[in-house]
């Protein structure tokens, strides 16, 4: 039997705390290994040229060089997967998108000591990210083992509806999952969508406060208006929704009112809010009324909800492996049989307009 190497990982913060206790996470994976930690960027570089990482968590905010710097110095040089490591506020917020817009693939919070409950989901979240990370395909750019956690499914949060019977409504709805490359994919889609494009709600895994300040991102770039969700908020004709993180959230529906419903709730498929979710509440409420997206990310959060989806007759399409940062969550929907078309990214907004009128 083959046994995988791990993946190796080197830590740069200049948080001798934030250091240790991210060491201490991520080597209760055992598919992890910290192969190093370093203070900075200068010693970072140090311990890469006599051994390179699988991936690489960095600090946005450190002495001698700031951590986008050396961020650009990395992708343009030697690409490596980077994970950016950052605090839950305002300006942390903005680096950190920054950062991902310069080849980032991914962001964690700075892990924190608090409840069981709170510190095992950041644990999980910050293992897989790192292991996302490890799959992701970078290009160069110019200037002790813990018990595992049960895995979820949409259960948790909504049940398998009994009966496909609604209302019938010509108005369609587009739900829209992604994760691991998410960010700059939902960018170039949501750019490319024309002013009256039909409504969309989309779940992007990522941390809490993050989310906002990336849709504030996207509605700067976008001719449609985009805005995290609000409770009970209206899907409307010309406006995108995007999931607060830390927050599931679900498709709804009144008369032929379309509305978001955000809920608590475990984790679902690892994650909240969690694609399963949305598209599981997609089938329940808009059925063949609905088109479903997939696009690049880690792992299989979205695949049974839209194969739940494809049942109760909406469209589905899926980014193509050769546009994916990772093409994991569209190729397990595609195994499942899904998805109708499979489509480069800059196609899909296209295919969507086309469908829908």
């Amino acid at each position: 039997m083959t046994i995988s190497k791990p993946i190796r990982v080197l830590i740069v913060d200049d948080s001798a705390f934030v250091r240790q206790v991210l060491k201490e996470i991520l080597e209760t994976d055992p598919e992890i290994e910290v192969m190093g930690v370093a203070s900075d960027p200068y010693v970072a570089v140090e311990r890469i040229r006599s051994e390179r990482p699988d991936v690489m968590t960095l600090d946005v905010e450190m002495p001698r060089m700031d951590g986008l710097t050396f961020l650009e110095k990395i992708m343009s040089q030697h690409p490596i997967p980077v994970v950016i490591c950052s605090t839950l506020t305002a300006l942390g917020s903005d680096v950190a998108l920054a950062a991902l817009q310069k080849g980032a693939v991914d962001i964690i919070t700075k892990p924190k000591l608090g409840a069981k409950e709170f510190f095992e989901e950041s644990r999980l979240r910050i293992c897989d990210v790192v292991k996302s990370a490890a799959h992701a395909r970078v290009k160069n750019r110019p200037p002790a083992r813990s018990e595992v956690a049960p895995k979820l499914t949409a259960d948790a949060v909504l049940a398998k509806p009994t009966s496909h019977a609604m209302i019938q409504t010509t108005e369609k709805v587009v739900v829209v999952g992604a994760s691991t490359g998410g960010t700059e994919a939902l960018s170039v889609f949501l750019q490319a969508l024309p002013l009256d494009a039909p409504g969309i709600v989309i779940v992007q895994h990522m941390p809490e406060v993050f989310t906002a300040r990336f849709a504030e991102r996207l509605n700067s770039l976008c001719r449609i208006t985009v805005k995290e969700a609000a409770d009970g908020e209206s899907v409307l004709r010309g406006q995108a929704l995007i999931a607060p993180g830390n927050h599931h959230l679900l498709l709804n529906r009144s008369g032929a009112r379309y509305f978001v419903d955000l809920k608590d709730g475990p984790l679902v498929s690892r994650h909240r809010p969690s694609v399963d979710v949305l598209f599981r509440s997609a089938a329940r409420y808009a059925g063949s009324n609905a088109v479903g997206v997939i696009m690049t990310g880690m792992g299989d959060d979205g695949a049974r909800g839209m194969l739940e989806m494809k049942e109760a007759g909406a469209y589905n399409i899926a980014q193509d492996e050769a546009t994916c940062i990772v093409y994991g969550m569209p190729a397990e929907a595609v195994k499942l049989s899904a998805v109708h078309r499979i489509m480069p990214l800059g196609h899909i907004a296209g295919e969507i307009v086309r469908f829908c009128h």
